[in-house]
């Protein structure tokens, strides 16, 4: 299989390793890049490689809130270009999108679309010549709790924070510091078991494991999985506006706990398909002939 230099590119950046490892690397795993990581980190002791700089959609997330901050919907709605993203046509759509999402407590997307919402997109789709869709959508909130928002100013990520007491501003700085820091559960024994089975099988077979008895290797790999978890766990995580404490130990100190969190990134999860532009007008002429 031909690597081309792009995916090359990719892998280095989310590793900052060598061109010709990760060339390597994708040559072993056939061009795919997560089974490259995932190798990589066995073979190197590489740690957690960044997300893929690639972005499948562009977009906006929005969030609602409640007047009595009860309860919140989150929401994202993707476009093909940025520009478009920044449209006031789609950002009217996007917020009629909300507002209804929010009025029915409605998270399936095919229901809440269905009807004069579809029609509306499907005229937005005329309009600005682009596909747009709504990807997905999370309601959060149980009857006494707290919820509290944080938008980054580009519209890109969005988080909800749901508390058991303390308030909404709380909930909104912790909503702050979810963005930042991008945890993947709320405390360690949240984390799925096969998450921490995935990590696990990875540390063993580091390099620095190998020959090394069995009790060592696994006392080795318990302290490595504490580690991670303590990074990917918010309660964990020093608080970013104050990193002498946790955010679980500011959380203890308001009276309050930490029902749950949802946090939306434009995009994550999806790669976006590059278009080579040359080859496109080509391939259009070259139809055209036809």
């Amino acid at each position: 299989m031909i690597i081309s230099a792009s995916l090359v590119k990719e892998l280095r950046e989310r590793t900052s390793l060598g061109m010709m490892e990760c060339k390597k690397a994708l040559e072993a795993s056939d061009g795919d890049i997560e089974l490259a990581i995932e190798n990589l980190r066995k073979v190197s002791g590489l740690k957690a490689a960044k997300k893929a700089g690639r972005i499948a959609a562009e977009g906006i997330v929005a969030v609602k809130v409640a007047d009595d901050a009860s309860s919140a919907m989150v929401l994202e709605v993707n476009s093909e270009t940025d520009f478009v993203a920044r449209d006031e046509n789609f950002l009217n759509f996007t917020q009629a999108v909300i507002n209804a999402a929010f009025a029915n407590k409605q998270t399936d997307i095919a229901a809440l679309m269905a009807g004069d919402l579809e029609s509306s997109r499907e005229a937005l789709v005329q309009k600005v010549g682009e596909n747009i869709s709504v990807r997905r959508a999370n309601f959060v909130g149980q009857a006494g709790n707290i919820v509290g928002a944080y938008v980054h100013s580009n519209n890109r990520i969005a988080v909800v924070v749901e508390l058991t007491g303390g308030s909404v501003e709380l909930a909104k700085d912790i909503a702050m510091h979810v963005a930042a820091s991008n945890p993947q559960v709320v405390r360690p024994e949240d984390m799925p078991a096969e998450v921490v089975e995935k990590e696990k099988e990875i540390i063993r077979a580091q390099p620095d494991m190998q020959g090394k008895p069995a009790e060592i290797v696994e006392k080795m790999t318990m302290g490595r999985i504490s580690k991670f978890l303590k990074e990917t766990s918010l309660l964990e995580q020093p608080f970013v506006k104050d990193p002498e404490i946790t955010v679980g130990a500011l959380v203890k100190k308001a009276g309050a706990s930490v029902a749950t969190f949802v946090r939306y990134e434009v995009g994550e999860g999806i790669e976006k398909v590059e278009t080579d532009f040359a080859a496109e007008v080509a391939a259009q002429i070259e139809a055209s002939k036809g």
